[in-house]
């Protein structure tokens, strides 16, 4: 038999959370909750920028490898150039301007006004014609078929912008994808392509009929002619190539201020040669390794 022993204790109830305490407990959720919302945005914003950063190195790796090399079979970036214009002026022997207009391809169409008579039946329909046009000199013969020297006009200066959807990065809107909705939400980008004549000296110590010439000796001028024809020919065989980027592009088609510019020599002749299908558009292709010796005379 056991045995209960009874006391008259009460159960004590236990202590609940006070209104001021919970107030308290509030406030300080509150505060943290503010902050994190503050920094959220911006750490997303961040991680965007180093995404979008990344896709324009990679991107900017596959378009310099295609223009040092004169890629033609390159057929893949039809997907993905959207338009590609050439804003061109010509000059007259005097650095007079001649004429200032624009060219412009797409995937469907084109118009030429830098040839005659205007065109507009060069749609961009394979790699070589995006290659051939991206690889347009800075400065070419006008008129057409005519000398070309950089230092002197008459020539013809190319402006040279494409505008691209994002080879790289996520596989959502890469071909074969066709859908307009995803495809508007893309990353497109504009990319100015810039290929120079590499001239590594100051222009002024090659002169042969300036004031800078006053007084030489013949040795000296011979020694300056000589340095004349190394510039030349380091002009028609060496590329300076530059790649310059801006992002994103609005679907109004603003341009928010995010930039980026590549750099690389290309070292070869730039062919000229022309589509088999039309003959009246010139393309230009760096033959690397391929190299020529200039006929400019000092």
């Amino acid at each position: 038999m056991k045995l209960f022993k009874i006391t008259n204790s009460r159960a004590v109830a236990p202590r609940a959370f006070t209104l001021i305490e919970i107030a308290l407990c509030l406030g300080i959720i509150g505060f943290a909750l503010v902050a994190i919302i503050a920094v959220l945005p911006r750490g997303l914003d961040v991680q965007k920028r180093n995404r979008e950063e990344t896709i324009i190195a990679h991107d900017a790796d596959i378009w310099m490898s295609n223009l040092r090399s004169g890629a033609r079979g390159s057929d893949d970036l039809t997907n993905y150039v959207l338009c590609i214009t050439n804003f061109w002026t010509t000059y007259d022997a005097n650095f007079g301007v001649v004429k200032s207009d624009f060219d412009y391809y797409t995937p469907t169409n084109s118009a030429r006004r830098s040839i005659s008579p205007a065109t507009d039946d060069f749609p961009l329909t394979n790699g070589a014609h995006i290659v051939g046009l991206l690889s347009t000199p800075k400065f070419t013969p006008y008129p057409v078929g005519g000398p070309l020297d950089v230092l002197h006009p008459p020539y013809q200066s190319n402006y040279v912008v494409a505008y691209v959807r994002a080879l790289s990065g996520s596989a959502v809107d890469k071909a074969p994808e066709t859908n307009a909705v995803v495809l508007g939400d893309a990353f497109i980008y504009r990319m100015i392509v810039e290929n120079y004549p590499y001239v590594p000296v100051d222009t002024n110590g090659i002169c042969m009929d300036c004031v800078y010439t006053n007084g030489l000796t013949a040795a000296q001028l011979a020694e300056r002619s000589n340095q004349a024809r190394a510039v030349w020919l380091m002009q028609t065989n060496l590329n300076d190539i530059r790649l310059k980027f801006r992002w994103p592009v609005l679907p109004n088609g603003k341009i928010l201020n995010f930039d980026a510019t590549f750099r690389a020599m290309a070292d070869g002749r730039v062919l000229q040669t022309n589509d088999p299908n039309n003959t009246l558009q010139p393309l230009y292709f760096v033959e690397s390794s391929t190299f020529y010796q200039s006929l400019a005379k000092p």
